[in-house]
């Protein structure tokens, strides 16, 4: 007989101990191992679930709202690590949720520096407000740097307002201590920095250093700059750094707000054309000034690679540090057949012309009215 038919005989009439018990007790043993299992299997994925859940959850501290938090800013510190900052000790619950509101209300150049008492969970909007106003005591003074200076104006102004000398606002600039994202290669001189510190009015601690003022107006500059749609001026071949520099002649040239994106489109028209631009603001800043009693048509032959007189295309860089306006006429020109353009009234406003003759009969009729 085989050991499989010994393991399962009834016994028959041998006298042995009937099988039927033996083998309920062992299917019952059975049950019971394999409920156990699943007991045991159920016990561990959960184990498992809860260990993993853990270790996912640890990345994202909750923390408790309405706890006081200090926060310091650094001046010139840009809105996105002041965002990382704020994340980080939990007094907003996004950090880019932050950066948006911030951007939204075109505020990332007003945020102030300073000691806050804040608390955590904090709304973003009250959290710029603060910020805004800046914080509560302390020493904080303002300044403000004005559209149309060159960099050695800039310097200057800045050196008036805030007691350094002009030395210690210059040797950062070009001994790479201050950078700028826009510039192109390294500086070499103060004329490489222009229009890359942006006029606007700013708020300080007073114990920030020169370093401090400048990154802030020059990181000020890179996002004013980064929040423009360059996409027009760009299929035209020019780069953000080309639109700086016709939003620094249409800074020079224009008085009135309205006529800056015309003016723009005259820049455009005669670059398309091939034609020199022959902007009297360009043979101003090649001669670094205004000659006393204006220019003459000798002024107009200055040897300079600024002297679009004399040179084909743009300047090699800005004459001006510019306001938004200007930048976003230079990459949103209005669209005209407008080649000149000449200033008719003492407000500034101009009227543009599509031919030299129409330029040169719009100048008779102004001498002859006395204009």
């Amino acid at each position: 007989m085989s050991l499989e038919l010994e393991q399962y005989d009834d016994g028959g009439d041998d006298g042995g101990v009937p099988s039927g018990p033996s083998r309920l007790v062992r299917t019952l043993g059975i049950a019971a191992f394999i409920v156990a299992l699943f007991v045991l299997a159920y016990v561990g994925v959960q184990w498992l679930a809860d260990s993993v859940s853990g270790v996912i959850a640890s990345d994202e501290t909750v923390v408790e709202a309405g706890l006081d938090v200090t926060l310091e800013i650094a001046p010139g510190e840009p809105a996105s690590q002041i965002a990382r900052q704020l994340d980080e000790a939990g007094i907003v619950a996004s950090g880019a949720e932050f950066e948006r509101v911030v951007r939204e209300a075109g505020a990332s150049s007003r945020l102030q520096a300073g000691k806050y008492d804040l608390e955590t969970g904090m709304e973003p909007e009250a959290v710029l407000a603060v910020l805004l106003e800046g914080p509560v005591g302390g020493d904080v003074y303002r300044l403000t740097v004005i559209e149309g200076l060159t960099i050695g104006q800039t310097l200057e102004s800045l050196s008036r307002q805030t007691g350094f000398t002009f030395e210690e606002l210059t040797e950062p600039l070009l001994d790479g201590t201050v950078s700028s994202d826009l510039l192109v290669g390294e500086p070499q001189e103060l004329r490489d920095w222009e229009g890359l510190l942006f006029p606007d009015t700013y708020e300080f601690v007073e114990e920030a250093t020169a370093v401090d003022v400048l990154t802030r107006l020059a990181v000020t500059t890179e996002e004013r700059v980064g929040g423009i749609d360059w996409t027009a001026l760009e299929e035209l071949g020019f780069s953000p750094y080309d639109g700086i520099i016709i939003a620094s002649l249409i800074e020079e040239e224009v008085a009135v707000e309205e006529d800056r994106p015309v003016v723009a489109s005259v820049i455009f028209n005669r670059l398309d054309a091939g034609m020199r631009l022959q902007l009297d603001v360009t043979v101003v800043y090649a001669l670094g000034a205004v000659p006393e009693g204006g220019l003459a048509l000798a002024d107009l032959e200055v040897n300079s690679p600024y002297n679009t007189y004399l040179i084909n295309g743009l300047p090699p860089t800005p004459i001006a540090g510019v306001r938004v306006s200007s930048l976003q006429a230079a990459a949103d020109p209005a669209l005209t057949d407008y080649f000149f353009f000449i200033t008719t009234d003492e407000s500034g406003q101009m009227t543009f012309a599509e031919t030299f003759d129409e330029f040169l009969l719009i100048q008779e009729e102004l001498a002859g009215s006395g204009a």
